[in-house]
């Protein structure tokens, strides 16, 4: 049978395990951004008009944001894991997927109905952030 010890050494252990994969997650997307921000600078310039590669540039800067704010979920559950901040690592990670993703397929294949994906990963990113605020709140409590 597990003791009290055991489970909060195995929690322990997923805990971190779930705070490197959000790290990792959050190189992977940084990286991105940085390639896909020269891409729209040097490669796209001269291919989209000015209002569609703002569009593109917006993407960009959403996916940079968002990218330092899992880098900040994944050190806040490594210190101290909690529901919510996974649950905020997850909603980040979809809005840059839907908001950013949209923004990016809509400026290179011109396919409209991208664009009602958009506000969908809008909200996703406003979810992961009323979720950090339920884990700064609980966290302030001393609960998970």
């Amino acid at each position: 049978m597990a003791t009290d010890s055991s489970l909060d050494i195995a929690t322990s252990a997923q805990a971190i395990n779930r705070a490197r994969w959000i790290l990792v997650l959050a190189c992977v997307s940084g990286a991105l951004t940085v390639m896909l921000g020269a891409f729209a600078a040097h490669g796209l310039k001269a291919q989209l008009s000015p209002y569609l590669l703002g569009v593109f540039e917006t993407g960009v800067q959403y996916q940079g944001m968002h990218s330092l704010a899992l880098v900040g979920c994944g050190l806040w559950a490594r210190i101290l894991p909690s529901k919510a901040v996974l649950y905020a690592a997850c909603f980040f990670a979809a809005g840059i997927v839907c908001f950013s993703g949209s923004l990016y397929a809509l400026t290179l294949t011109g396919i409209k109905w991208f664009g009602p994906i958009t506000p969908l990963g809008g909200f996703c990113f406003i979810f992961g952030w009323v979720a950090l605020i339920v884990a700064a709140w609980r966290s302030a409590e001393g609960s998970k």
